[in-house]
């Protein structure tokens, strides 16, 4: 028996969970979960009704992103992703931090754009969260200033969850111009593309 993975394979939170198992050689099988729907899939999973989740082949049920990745690391040595050093794993989790809170930023904006009726739509709340997404991301690419990888010499966790929060908004927002603000993140970017991981989980369109 396998891992099951629930979630789409259009989330970007689904996909550092799917690039952390591919990194690690772990098999797994992805179960297509849709946050629609009445009552939407994932519901029967997870009673948060959010994705990804996994299941072990004990049955157990482990939910959100980063808790999974965790889980994750300690099952294989393979693809070492995030250090033992207490102080130098707290850096890696605090890159996933902000790259999952510019995440979530981004998809409220998504979600409050796609309003079908105008005036339930907030322009001063996607304000808000687009300020979000934009100064997190000014951050991070001040802090990745002209080094190769997020963290240390090497590729770790905070280079997945970086990257997957990046082409995300490029996917969805195809008129954001990061590329062009942060030419720095833009390098991480294809060099993380340049992996099997990141070209296996691409979203398709």
């Amino acid at each position: 028996m396998t891992m099951k993975l629930y979630g789409s394979i259009t989330s970007p939170y689904v996909r550092k969970v799917r690039i952390t198992l591919i990194e690690k050689k772990i098999d797994f099988q992805l179960e297509q979960s849709y946050l629609t729907g009445t009552p939407p899939m994932i519901d029967g999973v997870n009673p948060l009704g959010k994705v990804p989740a996994l299941e072990l082949v004990d049955g157990t049920l482990i939910f959100d992103s980063a808790v999974i990745v965790d889980y994750l690391e300690g099952l294989n040595p393979v693809g070492h992703l995030i250090p033992d050093d207490r102080h130098q794993r707290m850096l890696v989790k605090r890159w996933e931090s902000l790259a999952d809170g510019m995440l979530d930023a981004a998809v409220l904006v998504l979600l409050e754009s796609r309003r079908e009726n105008p005036v339930e739509r907030s322009q001063a709340w996607i304000d808000k969260q687009q300020g979000k997404v934009d100064r997190t991301m000014a951050y991070l690419a001040q802090q990745l200033a002209d080094h190769n990888w997020c963290h240390g010499d090497g590729f770790t966790l905070a280079d997945i969850a970086v990257g997957t929060a990046l082409l995300w908004i490029e996917f969805r927002f195809p008129s954001n111009d990061w590329r062009q603000r942060y030419p720095n993140l833009d390098r991480l970017a294809h060099k993380l593309m340049q992996r099997e991981s990141f070209q296996e989980t691409l979203p398709p369109g």
